[in-house]
């Protein structure tokens, strides 16, 4: 592949936001990354009513958070039509799955760090998550 039509694929790439590319030619493959830098902009904010995914009396002190160690898309089922993996007021075991993040193609299994029950489910069903994205309160057990 010549210079000037990857120098083509990435400006197509800046032009249309994409962080990665894959072209397959005739005898060749070029794999194209970048990494995007977002400056800081006032925040603003929305509203959004949703339903309560919060149980009664969850109190700060008698849960732990359960965040996200890598960024990518938080999937709540291990498959389409699946059940979830738990829901709220689930009670859970230490290393029990409670979903699975997908990142590069590889899923990620995310696991109670303590048994308990689930207080709080703080993200929804194939949402992009950061890292430290707070995925669910856990109620610690009595």
């Amino acid at each position: 592949m010549k210079e000037a039509d990857i120098r083509k694929y990435a400006e197509l790439m800046k032009e249309l936001g994409l962080t990665g590319l894959e072209i397959t030619d005739d005898d060749s493959k070029v794999r194209l990354e970048r990494t995007v830098t977002v400056a800081a902009e006032p925040v603003k904010t929305v509203q959004v009513e949703t339903a309560d995914t919060t149980a009664p009396a969850a109190s700060s002190g008698d849960c732990y958070s359960v965040k996200s160690e890598l960024v990518g898309i938080f999937y709540s089922a291990p498959a389409e039509n699946a059940e979830p993996y738990v829901s709220l007021g689930d009670h859970v075991r230490k290393g029990q799955t409670l979903c699975v993040i997908e990142a590069m193609k590889l899923m990620n299994e995310i696991v109670a760090e303590e048994d308990g029950t689930v207080a709080e489910i703080c993200v929804t069903n194939k949402q992009v998550v950061e890292y430290g994205t707070e995925l669910f309160k856990i109620r610690r057990q009595a």
